[in-house]
């Protein structure tokens, strides 16, 4: 099993831990439950994921290849997002490749030096640096919330 595995089959472990805290009514840090339907069941699908303020706005990241929540935002464009036992409904418009570039370099910036390390990690940069990451606009979705 590769590095990249490991940490994802933890990550899981830890996803399961943050969605039952969070339906507890326990809020924490920039997490946040995404619910979006399924892309072919349509059957609601629920993923722990970091909200995260940038230069005024609010966006969501991937950090995994391949994440489901990926596709099937997608595929439904509106989604549900719940902070402890408050919900709203949202719209994740997907920024194109050269407008993720400063988002991803100032989220690098700005914060602690396991971000940009999780993007190389995961495979989705070479460098866990702001110019690494942000060179790797192309692999990494990048979604601002916006009001539904």
């Amino acid at each position: 099993m590769t590095t990249a595995q490991n940490y994802r089959r933890m990550v899981n472990a830890g996803n399961r831990i943050v969605v039952g805290l969070q339906r507890l009514g326990v809020a924490f840090g920039p997490m946040q439950l995404l619910t979006v339907p399924g892309r072919r069941t349509g059957v609601p699908r629920t993923f722990p994921i970091a909200v995260l303020p940038i230069d005024g706005e609010r966006y969501i990241v991937q950090a995994y290849p391949k994440a489901a929540w990926v596709a099937n935002v997608r595929a439904a464009g509106e989604v549900t997002l719940t902070r402890g036992r408050r919900s709203s409904a949202a719209r994740l418009a997907e920024l194109p490749v050269e407008e993720r570039r400063p988002v991803l370099r100032k989220l690098v910036e700005t914060s602690p030096p396991s971000v940009g390390k999780r993007f190389v990690t995961t495979g989705l940069a070479d460098e866990p640096t702001p110019e690494g990451v942000a060179a790797a606009a192309g692999r990494i979705a990048v979604f601002r919330v916006e009001r539904a």
